[in-house]
């Protein structure tokens, strides 16, 4: 099979694979995982690996947060659940006990029922929320009634990933729907509840792309709606509604800025990347929303990165970020800097809420060194809120360092190393290197099993902040997109040759791991450097550059990597596509690629496709640098994951690497 691009006669052989739901593709599959299975099964330390790993999985951990005056909705996995529960907690009183609200998991034998989003109702009495099944993502907007923890009838369909804005009465509620079968023109729509979902108006559908994603939000009064459009992956429009008289401003529009909007008392605050990459805070009255009234509250700074912020009274509470690490920072609206919360370490800040009219605010914070907690924040400082720190010997002691390399152009790359404290990293210890770099996502300090698990056994575990994320702000985002997608791969190839160069690690010792746009990454790594490492972990993967955007919602991604369809943007992604890249007779390392049928967001004949080819193309003994595949079943890209899932997942990748890299003992 050969197709001709722009004039490029390019080659898929196997095209054959990407249709999931035939016999032979069926088949392919079930050969495939039989063989992976029968490597894996086979290595000796698979029991220990999983007994660590449950241990560390089924530590309580928090997703996020909803507050509603003294009440807290949080989702979270309690000690030993396979699933994310919908828990309402005391925002006052950490000894008042947790209510379940609502546990997915009992919807499924498997556990692979899952709440990918909530929204409480202003009084907290009810939560409208979504359901989706076998990770799919694929939601179905339900209410829970508070008082009695039940699901009211109401069902609304294709509710992937939507925002929830409800009328101050409780009454109804504005929300984020696609048309039944299409993957793109999201648009806004209002239900009052007990009339028939199908006759609910489109408010909003002003979408300047089809891949555009607009959100919602209402003022704490219900007097003014807000709709924010992501238009790509460095824009966003915004338009304001009037509801008393039903008109529209657009706030920003048009300009390739990023702003992200809260609604106030008096107007809007936004923390924007208009005219500063590094984001500022501002402020503008609701009778005058628009760029030409925003009066700047907190101005750009060169060494932070200002991220999500939230209204505490009179007051904003506002993420900084330095070097990929977050703090909190308390701020005046007339522009005086309060105080810095102190007390957090080495962290991560995210989903930062509070009721407006209270004077607490709580943020989700996350390290390497243990799981996600929800945490406190007011005029006195910052406080753990749940749940209870894990016990001293449920944790391996970790060390966390940070320090900079220089990449092939000598820009300075930002690397996290993370071991065990009694561990100095050397050609001899088994190193695992891990990267993202794209759509401005910072690779900040987070809980992952994996690692601790690799960690507490004796490895070492490198994050590099690579260009493309938001380590350093939109200059660093936009310097590793597009036309300079390849900064981000060279400075990946960099980090390992640094780590080889300074004693750090050994080509025969080192493994590269990343999943969904970090999967493209170590793709490029076995395809570019084949020499870099020893083994490859290649999950959730694109890796197909050309015909990518055919499948799912993979538009919504053009324009972050560039479109084939323009014979310039064809010219960037067919230079670095992995599957076509792959060279016959190349001694290519070790690589477990895994996948799920259930994955929405990137389809698994990626990992297919390219298995197939790498096993074809290599000259290494399969015995000595095995080329496998696993395509799990009832599993998406990650989220809504069920914990027994993520376990064997956990033990299936770190087996591998430890049998690679030679962890206790031997290959």
């Amino acid at each position: 099979m050969v197709d001709e691009w722009h004039g490029v006669a390019v080659a898929d052989p196997y095209r054959w694979l990407e249709a999931g739901d035939t016999a032979e593709v069926t088949a392919w599959v079930a050969a495939q995982n039989d063989h992976t299975r029968q490597a894996l099964d086979a290595r000796p330390d698979r029991g220990p690996w999983h007994e660590r790993l449950s241990a560390l999985v089924g530590l309580p951990t928090i997703m996020a947060c909803r507050v509603r005056g003294e009440r807290l909705f949080v989702l979270e996995r309690g000690r030993g659940a396979d699933q994310f529960a919908l828990v309402m907690r005391s925002g006052t009183d950490t000894t008042a006990p947790a209510r379940v609200l609502f546990d997915p998991a009992a919807l499924a034998a498997d556990g692979a029922m899952a709440i990918d989003w909530f929204s409480p109702s202003p009084d907290g009495s009810v939560v409208a929320l979504g359901l989706s099944e076998g990770g799919t993502e694929n939601s179905t907007l339900h209410l829970l009634d508070v008082d009695t923890a039940t699901l009211r009838p109401l069902r609304i369909a294709d509710t992937r990933a939507s925002t929830v804005a409800w009328q101050a009465d409780g009454a109804g509620f504005w929300y984020a729907r696609y048309p039944a079968g299409d993957e793109y023109h999201r648009h806004i729509r209002h239900h009052i509840i007990g009339t028939d979902p199908a006759t609910d108006p489109v408010v909003f559908d002003r979408l300047p792309t089809a891949e555009s994603w607009p959100d919602v939000d209402v003022s704490a009064d219900g007097r003014y709606l807000l709709v924010q459009v992501m238009v790509g992956w460095d824009r966003h429009d915004a338009h304001l509604c009037d509801l008393a008289t039903g008109e529209w401003q657009a706030i920003i529009e048009g300009v390739a800025a990023q702003s992200t909007i809260e609604l106030g008392p008096e107007g809007i605050v936004a923390v924007t990347t208009l005219g500063a990459p590094n984001g500022r805070l501002v402020a503008a009255p609701y009778a005058s929303p628009g760029t030409g009234s925003w009066r700047t509250v907190v101005a750009e700074r060169d060494d932070v990165v200002l991220g999500g912020c939230t209204l505490v009274g009179d007051e904003v509470l506002i993420t900084a970020s330095r070097a990929a690490v977050d703090s909190v920072e308390r701020w005046s609206l007339d522009g005086r800097r309060l105080h810095e919360v102190e007390g957090l370490g080495l962290v991560s800040v995210g989903n930062l809420v509070a009721d407006e009219l209270g004077a607490s605010a709580f943020a989700l914070v996350s390290s390497f060194t243990e799981p996600t907690a929800l945490w406190r924040i007011d005029g006195s400082g910052a406080q753990r809120w749940c749940p209870d720190a894990p016990a001293a010997d449920e944790l391996p002691p970790l060390t966390v360092s940070r320090t900079s390399y220089p990449s092939l152009d000598g820009t300075e790359i930002g690397l996290f190393v993370v071991h065990r404290a009694d561990v100095v990293p050397s050609p001899d210890t088994p190193t695992i290197l891990n990267g993202y770099g794209g759509f401005a996502i910072a690779e900040s300090p987070s809980w992952m099993p994996n690692l601790a698990a690799w960690c507490a056994e004796g490895g070492v575990w490198a994050i590099a902040g690579l260009r493309g994320g938001y380590e350093y702000g939109e200059r660093w985002h936009q310097a590793g997109r597009r036309a300079t997608k390849q900064n981000v791969f060279d400075d990946f190839h960099s980090a390992a040759d640094w780590m080889v160069a300074t004693s750090m690690a050994s080509r025969d010792r080192l493994a590269v791991h990343g999943g969904s746009n970090g999967g493209l990454l170590v793709g490029v790594a076995l395809t570019q450097r084949p020499d870099l490492a020893r083994a490859v972990w290649c999950a959730v993967p694109l890796l197909d550059m050309v015909r990518f955007p055919q499948f799912l919602i993979a538009r919504l991604w053009t324009d972050e990597y560039g479109d084939p369809d323009v014979a310039e943007e064809f010219g960037w992604l067919h230079a670095y596509s992995p599957y076509h890249r792959v060279q016959e007779g190349t001694h290519y390392p070790a690589v477990l690629f895994t996948t799920a049928e259930g994955d929405t967001r990137v389809d698994p004949l990626h990992a297919r496709k390219m298995a197939a080819l790498v096993q074809h193309a290599t000259a290494a003994a399969p015995d000595e640098r095995p080329v496998l595949l696993l395509q799990a079943g009832r599993a998406g890209h990650g989220a809504g994951k069920p914990a027994a899932m993520r376990i064997a997942e956990g033990v299936d990748a770190l087996s591998f690497l430890a049998w690679q890299l030679g962890m206790g003992g031997g290959r």
